[in-house]
């Protein structure tokens, strides 16, 4: 039984991975977590688990900062950065996934063209912010299906 909550977890957490407010490294991390301590903390043994914990939690700062990354090496400002992300996530509740991304992107140039009246400077930095929140949610995805395959392949051998 322990087995299959264990793998409903890391299931949701690889949805969780591309639906925006849904922690799916954490969520993912928490199933190898359980079935860890389900199993007397024997199984997984304690390399197979180091590594599930190390990739969930780099999960988790692809998470929380992979767009912020992008915007800033795109050449945004960090006030920049913290508004588009505000503004982001007010969308994200109105208009969805969607609205984030234009929310985003849309916040980075108008910030970033106010500080520096340079429109191909601005678009660069909104490009980077929202292909950095699309390529975090890629990796985010596949980082994710590996810890849900692997877990699945201890649950059952």
């Amino acid at each position: 039984m322990w087995g299959w909550i264990a793998l409903s977890l890391a299931a949701i957490g690889v949805i969780g991975s591309v639906i925006p407010l849904i922690p799916g490294a954490i969520v993912s991390t928490s199933g190898v977590l359980t079935y860890w301590w389900a199993s007397g903390f024997n199984d997984p043994q304690l390399g197979v688990l180091t590594i599930l914990l190390f990739v969930g939690i780099m999960t988790a700062v692809v998470d929380f900062a992979g767009g912020a990354l992008a915007a800033r090496m795109g050449g945004a400002s960090t006030t920049t950065t913290a508004v588009a992300v505000i503004v982001g996530i007010g969308l994200l509740f109105i208009t969805g996934p969607a609205g984030f991304l234009v929310g985003l992107a849309g916040t980075v140039f108008v910030v970033e063209f106010s500080q520096c009246a340079d429109s191909e400077t601005s678009m660069r930095a909104a490009l980077a912010a929202t292909g950095g929140v699309l390529a975090s949610t890629v990796i985010q995805f596949i980082m994710t299906s590996g810890m849900f395959l692997t877990l699945g392949i201890i649950v059952f051998r």
